[in-house]
């Protein structure tokens, strides 16, 4: 397929997926449709899914991946408005349960004392743009910022098994976080937020995405699997959609990275989906090992951000 015909090919998918093309790929922001997000498709699907209770799933974290954390989670990726009612209920919902010691969002009745730094960059990530009130997150940012690792990034079990390094995984769910944050406009500990947005950056850049920056080898083979929804787990596609989302710009250490995302498309143009994470889901947006939309649009507007050809 030609680019026209790549992109005839994704205005065919869902609404979700028709709006961040026109955005991103077109530079055509259009509200109507984004609205049109929360009334159809996988959008109403997942909002359609809520208990009487105001959750998801049994539980704010439980089961993964159908409880209320994932849940908001996916309605922020699919950029469900930001004044949605249901997610903004759902949670202000969480936030009236109480928080951990530390401040931040507790995941259950046993972990009251420290919080999950991956999951709460998580919750601050969707918290942020579904514009809940900043005061709110204040706590959240503190508790955050208050685990961040001597080689800069987070590790969400530093509190639970006294991890020494920083993870890619929780590295990039909080970088996330803080970036949502900081586009909502909030200014809370605005110059503290950028040098742990600065520093985890740093940590990802050092592995050039994926690499051990000690042997040189692989760290995990998953992080070069192209999954959508990613949940927690870290992947390349995913750091590089981030580095276009915060308008990163280029460094050399991402180009091994770069050049694995276009070993992975299709001769037709697209990519794939890889194997989804095990676990429950409301339903399947898109089948493994066939072309995905989700990753083709998030492919070419990392390739689109750095001034790639596609």
């Amino acid at each position: 397929m030609d680019k026209q015909q790549i992109l005839d090919w994704l205005l065919e998918g869902d609404v979700s997926i028709q709006y961040q093309v026109w955005r991103d790929l077109l530079g055509v922001n259009k509200k109507k449709l984004q609205n049109r997000i929360a009334n159809e498709g996988w959008g109403l699907k997942f909002l359609s899914k809520r208990n009487s209770d105001g959750h998801w799933g049994a539980a704010f974290y439980q089961p993964k991946w159908t409880s209320t954390f994932y849940t908001l989670l996916d309605l922020r990726n699919l950029n469900c408005p930001s004044n949605n009612k249901i997610a903004k209920e759902a949670i202000e919902l969480v936030l009236q349960n109480g928080k951990a010691d530390d401040g931040g969002i507790p995941l259950g009745p046993s972990t009251t004392r420290y919080i999950d730094v991956c999951a709460n960059g998580m919750f601050l990530n969707y918290a942020s743009y579904f514009s809940t009130p900043e005061k709110k997150l204040h706590s959240i940012i503190d508790s955050i910022l208050d685990q961040i690792m001597p080689d800069g990034g987070f590790n969400c079990r530093t509190t639970r098994s006294g991890a020494k390094h920083s993870s890619l995984h929780t590295s990039l769910s909080v970088l996330e976080g803080l970036t949502e944050f900081q586009k909502a406009g909030y200014t809370y500990r605005k110059d503290e937020i950028l040098r742990a947005n600065e520093s985890a950056l740093a940590f990802i850049l050092l592995h050039q995405l994926f690499l051990s920056d000690r042997s040189g080898q692989i760290i995990n083979k998953d992080f070069l699997k192209l999954t959508f929804p990613c949940r927690w787990r870290y992947d390349i596609l995913r750091a590089m959609d981030f580095f276009q989302y915060a308008g990163i710009k280029w460094d050399n250490r991402m180009e091994a990275a770069l050049g694995i995302l276009k070993s992975k498309r299709n001769k037709e143009g697209t990519w794939n989906m890889a194997t989804a994470h095990a676990g429950q889901v409301h339903f399947k947006m898109e089948k493994a090992g066939k072309p995905s939309r989700w990753n083709t649009l998030r492919a070419l507007r990392v390739m689109k951000h750095f001034g790639i050809d596609y």
